[in-house]
């Protein structure tokens, strides 16, 4: 289902930034999919904490092909999740290509990680840390039932 609604071709190519280009086709393919792998271990698995909750339509704004939709979760003890989709128009549908948790981007978030372990080591490096699992993202409040 994740793969109908977003574009993990897009958030990767955003998350390396200017380091994209860089890659060749074979490494960047190697990239989205392991990026892709990380992002559902990480996000899509976190917001299952919230299944239940309730959540609320904040509104929406679009600005040519790109849109944004505001939302909140209310836990059930009452804290407050801000989480806003930022998607594009694909033409025949829109895909998010960034979620913004409490202010916070995931693709921010982990471009800032991916450019400080390319930066003091190398995309070989990230590609193998990725490989193994060794990144994680903390961007998720784990808020909700168990907490």
């Amino acid at each position: 289902m994740a793969d109908a609604l977003f574009d993990f071709n897009e958030m990767a190519r955003l998350a390396l930034s200017r380091h994209w280009s860089a890659q060749s086709p074979r490494d960047q393919e190697e990239f989205v999919r392991l990026f892709t792998a990380l992002l559902e271990r990480s996000y899509l698995s976190t917001i299952e904490n919230y299944a239940g909750e309730r959540i609320t339509f904040l509104g929406e704004s679009i600005d040519g092909s790109y849109a944004q939709v505001r939302s909140r979760i209310t836990t059930d003890r009452r804290v407050e999740i801000s989480i806003d989709y930022r998607l594009i128009d694909r033409g025949d549908r829109w895909e998010v290509y960034d979620v913004v948790l409490d202010n916070v981007s995931l693709v921010s978030n982990y471009r800032s990680q991916f450019n400080s372990i390319i930066r003091t080591s190398s995309f070989g490096e990230l590609l193998t840390r990725l490989r193994n699992k060794q990144i994680e993202a903390h961007v998720i409040p784990r808020v909700g039932r168990g907490s």
